[in-house]
């Protein structure tokens, strides 16, 4: 599902990968997530390399901004989470991106459940690329307090360093 597509950074067809991150209300963990990557991938020099997206299994947030401390707290680290409203998940999604990345295990079970008979393997577990995490689960902070925000994001961002250092061997064969 590596798509091509024009890009100065890597060349006149490069590999562009999708990376969905899926958590349950699509305002804490998952944008948080595409903004850390999103991030990680413009100072790297390969934001063109990647189309990356959040959503959510539940549907009681769809349109909403991330919720303030997810933004906050992204914030005083440099990620910028503004733009970011909340969808959810469809089936279409398994499909179109590379990386469906789950927060947690229930997540995992929904995207498997949701995902084509074919493509049942396609979604994993996020932290599975930060593997020194010592935890597959990304707690969600939702209603807690700013320490549950940070503690989350000390997890996001070893798992999008290590999504980027798996990733970013493909992108430099495909160059």
């Amino acid at each position: 599902m590596v798509q091509a597509q024009s890009s100065a950074v890597l060349g006149s067809q490069a590999m562009t990968i999708g990376v969905l991150f899926v958590c349950t209300g699509n305002i804490c963990r998952s944008p948080t997530a595409a903004g850390v990557l999103r991030a990680m991938a413009e100072r790297a020099g390969l934001a063109d390399a990647f189309r990356i997206e959040s959503a959510g299994t539940f549907d009681g947030h769809i349109g909403q901004p991330a919720s303030p401390l997810a933004i906050e707290t992204a914030k005083r680290r440099g990620y910028d989470l503004s733009s970011h409203r909340a969808r959810l998940l469809i089936n279409a999604d398994l499909e179109r991106f590379d990386y469906p990345l789950a927060m947690d295990r229930s997540h995992l079970a929904v995207m498997r459940w949701m995902a084509p008979r074919d493509l049942v393997d396609r979604p994993q577990m996020f932290l599975k690329f930060a593997p020194q995490a010592g935890t597959l689960d990304v707690p969600d902070p939702y209603g807690g307090r700013a320490r549950n925000y940070e503690q989350a994001l000390d997890l996001i961002e070893k798992g999008c360093a290590g999504l980027l250092a798996t990733l970013k061997p493909l992108l430099e064969m495909a160059s």
